[in-house]
């Protein structure tokens, strides 16, 4: 006998499985389907009508953890164990983000390398990847409790600019949520779906997509015609959103209540509140003129006409953006028929005024622009799943990929705004007689030189015969797939020597690595991945000790002695950890003495520098 599956939720007899498409939000997320009835997108809403879930998540004692509306009640109260705009950190090392880790209340580690950062919350420590993986967890058992079935596989919105790390950290996290990501789409592309879904198919429009979110912008020009979403142009900035506005808002307060910045560095929940007041404050000026409240018995106000001066460069950024994306697709502003508006921060009137201003004419804010972007990559997903015949999505690479060549220059061989998927290749050859291998570094960015752009891999190619310079001839192929994830294959075209690597961020997960991971959350088996993280905490202690002892060899005389004892103390718990430690004890004595360490170690660059700029004029 066959068993059929109902739909409790819609009464419907249930798909073989069903392809949810997820907003990854800096500030909220969400989940949306294909109705098995109407066959429109929707969002899934709990019995309350609530469709958003908090991008935010708590650590509590115990080892519990909170994820959504439950977690932002700890925002004030347990600041430093509550985290929230992670998505700021997704594939980011600590010195992408240190010019504005002080907007975090959480301890973000600075631990002076080009790994991934990490985050601390509690005694543990937790990469970008597992902090949104738990929201992605969160938002698939959301769906599975919503849709009474269960929830694999997904279609994930990330901002069009994102690059490589962060497409593939993002891939990362959902993998370790236990969801097979089908698709990576580009947010502003996924919006344009859901704009067009239902237009006239012998319709022909250019529409420029305008996404301001939390924590990111992005800008698209696509053209709708026929049932294909074609992308002419991308342009942005991963790091510049409502976050901005917050933090603008709680620096002109700090000046009003007579705190300084270091005082609210160390003041984690009077810090917290203030963001949060910012962000209530913008929201209430988008209806009105005057926003007042109390913090610390003292009161701080903001008017609509201080609100604007505050956000305006920021939104100035966005319009240069847009100007550049014209550019990009040989467009003017005539050519566009339509300005779709997506992101909460889209919200405020400054940004639709000065929006409208450049496009000159009005944009449409018809369509929820919390909601958007889901709709549209429940599209995608139904797409994927072979139901929807009648669209295409043609996307397109957001940053040029590239090699080094000699000089440390960097050869384009995929420019920026190249559809994607995509294929490229070109012939290099040795610089030596008798050459033997031959050093491939890949990286994406627009400047001219490698030092200036972000390094995605490096691998030798070997076995080269031993020929004069010049003679051998070696074919890179740089093959980008839907996702905009890159694949690179070199080959001696005359031997047949070849070699192929998926390129992996420097700092991303290796597949190996997500799957012991996501075996050890299903099994409980977490010994394997409990001695890998040890043993690469151990490593990272010992070169830090060796380090910090030859500093104090060459620089003794410059310390005090206080300095010289706490150091020195420092060392030998750090040391004292290595045979028996735990991960997480061994990285707080990492944090600990990289604080011991800092000031004096600041305080002597500073003098090294003065030293070598005395009697120089500048």
């Amino acid at each position: 006998m066959a068993k059929i599956g109902i739909n409790i939720a819609t009464g419907s007899i249930q798909q073989q499985e069903m392809i949810v498409g997820i907003d990854l939000g800096t500030t909220n997320s969400l989940v949306a389907v294909i109705h098995p009835d109407t066959k429109k997108p929707v969002v899934l809403k709990e019995f309350d009508g609530n469709s958003l879930v908090p991008s935010v998540i708590h650590f509590g004692e115990a080892g519990t953890v909170s994820v959504g509306e439950e977690a932002k009640k700890y925002l004030i109260i347990e600041p430093q164990n509550t985290i929230f705009s992670v998505k700021r950190l997704m594939g980011k090392s600590y010195n992408d983000v240190r010019n504005t880790s002080s907007f975090f209340t959480y301890k973000v580690i600075d631990d002076n390398t080009e790994s991934l950062v990490k985050v601390q919350a509690g005694e543990k420590f937790y990469s970008p990847v597992e902090l949104s993986s738990l929201i992605l967890k969160e938002l698939k058992t959301r769906a599975e409790h919503i849709l009474k079935t269960p929830v694999h596989k997904a279609v994930i919105t990330v901002p069009a600019y994102f690059n490589d790390s962060q497409r593939q950290a993002t891939r990362d996290a959902g993998k370790l949520a236990g969801l097979d990501v089908l698709r990576i789409v580009n947010e502003p592309t996924a919006a344009s779906l859901a704009y067009g879904f239902g237009l006239n198919k012998d319709e022909i429009k250019t529409i420029a997509v305008y996404d301001l979110g939390g924590g990111t912008f992005d800008i698209s020009v696509l053209r709708i015609a026929g049932g294909i979403f074609e992308v002419l142009s991308t342009n942005g900035d991963t790091y510049l959103g409502g976050d901005d506005f917050d933090s603008a808002i709680v620096k002109n307060w700090i000046s009003q209540i007579g705190v300084s910045e270091k005082e609210l560095s160390e003041n984690k929940n009077l810090s917290q509140e203030l963001r949060l007041l910012a962000e209530e404050a913008k929201i209430y000026l988008s209806s009105n003129d005057l926003f007042t409240a109390n913090v610390t018995d003292k009161q701080v106000q903001l008017s609509i006409t201080q609100f604007e001066n505050l956000i305006k460069p920021f939104v100035d950024k966005t319009i240069n953006c847009c100007k550049n994306a014209l550019s990009d697709a040989n467009l003017t502003v005539d050519n566009i028929d339509e300005i779709v508006m997506v992101g909460g921060s889209t919200r405020v009137p400054l940004v639709k005024k000065m929006v409208s201003e450049v496009f000159q004419k009005k944009v449409n804010d018809f369509l929820n622009p919390d909601e958007i972007v889901a709709l549209g990559a429940a599209i995608q997903a139904d797409i994927l799943a072979g139901n929807n015949k009648d669209l295409l999505l043609l996307d397109i690479t957001p940053l040029s990929l590239g090699i080094e060549t000699m000089g440390g220059l960097m050869d384009v061989l995929m420019a920026r705004n190249s559809k994607i998927p995509s294929k490229a290749s070109r012939q290099y050859t040795t610089q030596k007689d008798g050459q033997g291998s031959m050093r491939i570094a890949v990286y994406q960015g627009e400047r001219d030189l490698v030092k200036d752009n972000r390094k995605l891999a490096e691998f030798n190619l070997t076995g080269i015969p031993g020929m004069p310079a010049g003679l051998p001839k070696v074919e890179i192929t740089f093959l980008i797939n839907a996702d905009g994830i890159l694949q690179v294959k070199a080959k001696e075209l005359r031997s047949g020597v070849e070699q192929t690597i998926e390129v992996k961020p420097q700092y991303g997960l290796t597949d190996e690595e997500v799957e012991q991971m996501l075996l050890a959350s299903i099994t409980h088996a977490k010994e394997d991945i409990k001695i890998r993280a040890l043993v690469e905490a151990q490593t990272e202690a010992k070169i830090l000790l060796d380090t910090t002892a030859q500093f104090l060899q060459k620089n003794r005389s410059f310390l005090t002695s206080t300095e010289l004892a706490e150091t020195e103390m420092a060392m030998e718990e750090l040391n004292s950890l290595l045979p028996a430690g735990t991960k997480d004890s061994i990285h707080a004595g990492i944090e600990k003495l990289n604080e011991i360490s800092r000031p004096y170690a600041e305080r002597l660059m500073d003098e090294a520098v003065n030293k070598a700029m005395k009697g120089k004029v500048i």
